[in-house]
């Protein structure tokens, strides 16, 4: 899970270009992958959340629209995005 603050001048660039990486991922289909991305209720935190099948390789890196994202999101964040690695205690088909 990583959890980003953004300026609230580029909620608007964010959400358009995280739905860009969504459209890229259902075009591409790629197997083994669940991603998420959530605002939360402040409007200018998200929160993503990625679980790869074991032996599956990240394929978001190699989309064009996420390379994107992410250069753009040097100039968006209003802090440091902060990682945290999360551990499934139970979930009904979320992961």
């Amino acid at each position: 899970m990583i959890r980003s603050k953004v300026k609230a001048e580029h909620v608007t660039e964010v959400e358009a270009a995280a739905r860009r990486v969504f459209a890229a991922l259902q075009q591409a289909q790629p197997d083994g992958i669940r991603y998420s991305s959530c605002r939360l209720s402040d409007g200018v935190t998200y929160m993503a959340l990625l679980e790869l099948d074991e032996g599956v390789e990240n394929p978001l890196p190699s989309l064009p629209e996420f390379r994107e994202f992410q250069e753009n999101l040097k100039n968006w964040m209003a802090e440091p995005p902060i990682p945290e690695q999360l551990t499934v205690v139970g979930s009904y088909r979320f992961f």
